[in-house]
């Protein structure tokens, strides 16, 4: 099979061919269909969270399911399934047993400590592949089988109801599906914050009712001005930047959700959380149980996500304009190009 591996100095990305081996108990063979490309991939193909040489990178895959191993009853072949970020948990723990399983302690994640999605075939635990729902374009589903699923988790536990106003920093592949599920799904008033004219294009097509350009202005002072603060933000920017601008664009009482992973540490006013109430949650992509919804939004049409397909062999130089910052959308690999 063809893979997309992290090098033999663990520094950057590697086109190979390399041998699969058969599903084990409580395991499936995956045929790969499409495998998007996510900001966290970069992290891990640079080392950031530890050197992993030779890891087939990958947890935004799509695939339909080739060959099942003994003891699966969760699937059947010609199944379509994720291949997602929680690649599977302990299964007995205290965050697995209360609704947190990406919380737990064992977790093994796609790409990262288990090999991923980023090839012709992969091998999944069977029962924390989700399946894919009729009617979802498997392109797009693989979308929401991170950015998507992490968006729409980061928004639950903004507590966001309707009508309210949330203000999104980063109007990346994370941003603008986050602009969706919030504007469509959550019916709120949406702000997004980027530094990239193209993003906030996106961001404002996707139905952002005010877009702010940080680099043009404060947004803080904007996001004050026109809604008073907001009751929540999510940031999915990797920026320090961006994390000191969030807690201080929401009103009192206000919830301020860190997804993105920048290597650095926010500036956080004990004045300020304290008097006025504010909350600062981590949120770490979602559950099987929240993919499993954010594909059925995906389903029905209210969330859309903006793909372009790329070949395998483009994979090295997807990385590269990631790096560069130069991405509008989700580039996703095409396993058929």
């Amino acid at each position: 099979m063809k893979a997309v591996v992290v090098n033999k100095e663990g520094t950057w990305v590697e086109l190979v061919e390399r041998d699969i081996r058969k599903p084990g108990y409580g395991e499936a063979l995956v045929d790969v269909e499409y495998c998007g490309v996510c900001h966290t991939d970069l992290h891990v193909a640079k080392g950031d969270f530890g050197k992993v040489p030779g890891r087939v990178l990958g947890h935004e895959g799509i695939g339909i399911v080739r060959e099942l191993g003994e003891g699966v009853k969760s699937l059947k072949v010609g199944d379509r399934v994720s291949i997602a970020w929680f690649f599977e948990g302990c299964g007995c723990c205290e965050y697995c047993d209360t609704g947190r399983e990406t919380l737990c302690r064992t977790v093994k994640n796609a790409g990262y400590s288990v090999d991923g999605a980023m090839a012709t075939q992969c091998i999944v635990t069977a029962d924390y592949a989700v399946k894919v729902p009729d009617g979802l374009d498997p392109a797009q589903a693989s979308s929401i089988t991170c950015a998507g699923v992490t968006c729409y988790a980061a928004i639950k536990a903004a507590k966001l109801r309707p009508g309210q106003w949330i203000a999104l920093y980063g109007a990346g592949g994370l941003g603008n599906l986050a602009v969706q599920y919030a504007k469509k799904v959550f019916n709120a008033h949406v702000v997004a914050v980027d530094i990239n004219d193209d993003k906030l294009a996106l961001a404002k097509e996707c139905g952002a009712d005010i877009v702010i350009n940080g680099l043009k202005e404060n947004p803080v002072e904007v996001i004050k001005e026109k809604t008073g603060g907001c009751h929540s933000s999510v940031v999915t920017a990797v920026s320090k930047v961006a994390f000191n601008q969030a807690i201080n664009s929401v009103r009192a009482g206000g919830i301020v959700v860190a997804v993105g992973l920048p290597s650095e540490t926010m500036d956080v006013s004990i004045v300020k959380t304290v008097l006025d109430g504010i909350e600062i949650i981590g949120s770490l992509v979602g559950t099987r149980k929240d993919l499993e919804e954010a594909f059925q939004f995906g389903a029905e049409g209210m969330v859309v996500p903006v793909v372009k397909k790329r070949p395998i062999e483009d994979a090295p130089a997807i990385f590269k304009e990631m790096e560069d910052g130069v991405i509008t959308g989700r580039m996703v690999i095409d396993m058929k190009m």
